[in-house]
Formats: C-alpha cells, sequence, structure tokens
C-alpha cells in the first residue's frame, strides 16, 4: 500500500551507493547554437506567469527558442511546486532530446530539498548546459559532484542580462572560448593575498554552500579554487557562515579564494561591527593562497559566466580568472 506517496518519492530516490560516490570523469556540455531549444525551470521558487515572456525575447534575441517545464507555473507556499514536481522537471529537461540548454528562472530556495530527487546517471548520459545563481548554487554543485557535467553559474532568466551578460554568455557558451575574466575598469578589487594558482573552479552563494555542507552532494575541495557571493547578509553572518566552512576543513583544501559582490550586506551597526574586509583578511590570509574580493560575481547587473568544475588560473592582484580551455564540446 502507498502512504502518503512515498512509494512514489522512494522510486525517485537514486541509489545509496551513488551518494557516497564522486564523479572522477569531468563531461564538457555540447556548446549552444542558434537555433536551439532552451527549457526553462523552477526548481527553487515560484513565477508569475508576467515574468516569463521578457526571457522568452531575450532568449530570442540570441537566436534560441524556448520550451517551458511542465510545472513551471505551480507554487506550492513559497515554492514553485512540490518538490518531487520540481525534480522531475530537471530530470525530464535532460531525458528531454529537443532541449539543448537548461536556464532556471529565478533563485529563492528549495533546490536543496529535491537533489536526492534528481537522476544523476541520466544528467551524466544527456549532459547539456544548466545555469543559473544564488538558491541554484547547490543544484549546480550537486550536478556537477554526482555526475561530472560542468554546470554554470550565471544569470537566471529573471536577471538583468545587460550587453556585458550577455557577452560573456556568448563567449563562453556558443563560441566555447578560453576567455580571462576580467572586473570592468570601474570596479576594483581588493586582493587579500598576492599570487597566481590554478585548479578547478566551484562555488556560489556562501549561505546555500554553508546550507549544504554535511550532505553528499558538495564536490571534492581538493585543489579548487573556490568563488563565493552573498547578499542580504550583515558582515556577523559572513564570518559565521566562513567559519563554518573553516570548522567543515573546505578552506584548508582549497588553493585559491574569490570574494564576489557582497550585495546589502552592511552591519545594522557598524560601530558595533568587524568590517567585511577584516572578516576576509582574518580568515583566508592565513591560508597563503592566491585571494581577492569585488569580482563581478553575484546579484548585481553585469555578471560573469563561471563555469563549475573547470580548469582556470587565477591572478589575485589582477583579479583575474582565466579559463584554460573550451568549457563546452
Amino acid at each position: 500500500m502507498t502512504i502518503f506517496g512515498l512509494t512514489v518519492i522512494a522510486a525517485q530516490l537514486p541509489p545509496a551507493a551513488e551518494l557516497n560516490t564522486y564523479s572522477t570523469s569531468i563531461i564538457k556540455p555540447p556548446r549552444l547554437k542558434v537555433g536551439d531549444t532552451v527549457g526553462l525551470i523552477n526548481p527553487a521558487a515560484f513565477s508569475y506567469p508576467q515574468e516569463i515572456e521578457p526571457i522568452q525575447k531575450i532568449l530570442s534575441a540570441m537566436g534560441l527558442k524556448v520550451k517551458l517545464g511542465t510545472h513551471i507555473f505551480e507554487r506550492y507556499g513559497y515554492l514553485g511546486g512540490k518538490d518531487i514536481d520540481r525534480a522531475a522537471d530537471v530530470n525530464a529537461m535532460f531525458a528531454d532530446s529537443s532541449i539543448q540548454a537548461i536556464l532556471t528562472v529565478q533563485g529563492g530556495w528549495g533546490c536543496n530539498r529535491i537533489l536526492p530527487l534528481l537522476d544523476y546517471q541520466l544528467i551524466r548520459s544527456h549532459p547539456k548546459i544548466i545555469m543559473g545563481f544564488s538558491d541554484i548554487t547547490s543544484l549546480l554543485l550537486a550536478i556537477y559532484a554526482r555526475s561530472g557535467v560542468v554546470t554554470f553559474h550565471g544569470p537566471v532568466g529573471i536577471s538583468t542580462w545587460s550587453s556585458f551578460t550577455v557577452d560573456h554568455v556568448k563567449q563562453i557558451l556558443f563560441n566555447g572560448e578560453a576567455v580571462t575574466l576580467q572586473n570592468l575598469s570601474q570596479i576594483r578589487v581588493e586582493t587579500i593575498s598576492p599570487g597566481k594558482s590554478r585548479g578547478k573552479l566551484v562555488g556560489g552563494n556562501l549561505s546555500v554552500i554553508s546550507a549544504t555542507i554535511g550532505s553528499h552532494y558538495l564536490p571534492d575541495w581538493k585543489h579548487t579554487i573556490l568563488f563565493v557571493e552573498e547578499v542580504g547578509e550583515e558582515v556577523y553572518r559572513i564570518d559565521r557562515m566562513l567559519t563554518q566552512l573553516k570548522l567543515a576543513g573546505i578552506l584548508e583544501q582549497i588553493s585559491g579564494f574569490i570574494f564576489g559582490q557582497c550585495i546589502k550586506c552592511d552591519a545594522e551597526d557598524p560601530h558595533e561591527s568587524l568590517t567585511l574586509q577584516q572578516i576576509l583578511f582574518e580568515h583566508i590570509r592565513p591560508l597563503n593562497i592566491p585571494a581577492w574580493y569585488g569580482s563581478m560575481i553575484g546579484h548585481i547587473q553585469d555578471v560573469f559566466t563561471l563555469p563549475v568544475g573547470a580548469d582556470v588560473e587565477i591572478d589575485a592582484i589582477a583579479g583575474t580568472i582565466k579559463l584554460l580551455e573550451s568549457v563546452v564540446n
């Protein structure tokens, strides 16, 4: 007998053995081409129907067609539908041969809830570009860690899609260029520790990474370049989350560190708070690895497209991220 749908949910869970192994070989997804179809999904928060048309226009301007996820307009409280349905849309988009890439509409909260319901073997056998940021961080990291497919930390559907953002999407996802990502001249970077380093680029939203520690859905951190960004978190919370990464043994394993933008992260009372600079310097400088903050990553208008799982070289004085090869096939 099925009780409260538990039999259905259990049937969609990956085998326990799969949860305890990391993918050792990395798979690059096929590049985008004019005429390709992009699947839109809401794996976290819900969207209103009127938010979809502008996204379709943006993608159409890039020569792309759009297919909507079956459950894209569903709502369950603050979530974009029940967990099982949001996960079903992710799995379905990877299985659908008419879809060449997947774009998440927005972040919010909810991706952590669906990670056990994703079919990582299916994803590995049907690699595709999947992109987003903020709460989508856990989805991107889990797919990379469990399937070995390179994912992309970049704009979501409701992002601004400035010319800077669109140019980086085209260079990396369409043209397959091994670009060097560098801030616009008016956006200053602050070096924490100088130097250059190479490693696999991993990261995303700091609070989401912190909330996923202890699970089976984070990658091997050894010799990685960790990037993080945040929004709406006071300095003491940034301190708390970086401390959590330190206590979990993550910071001691990485080969480089990038802090992006921290929007609306000012202390409520600056006279009773440490500064963000103090916190970053205290946690990161003792690691003796190349590190800086101020990169164009996060909840801002102009953003880089970052390949999660790809090999990069960073320069902490110049504040650059150099892709060492094309990250799409």
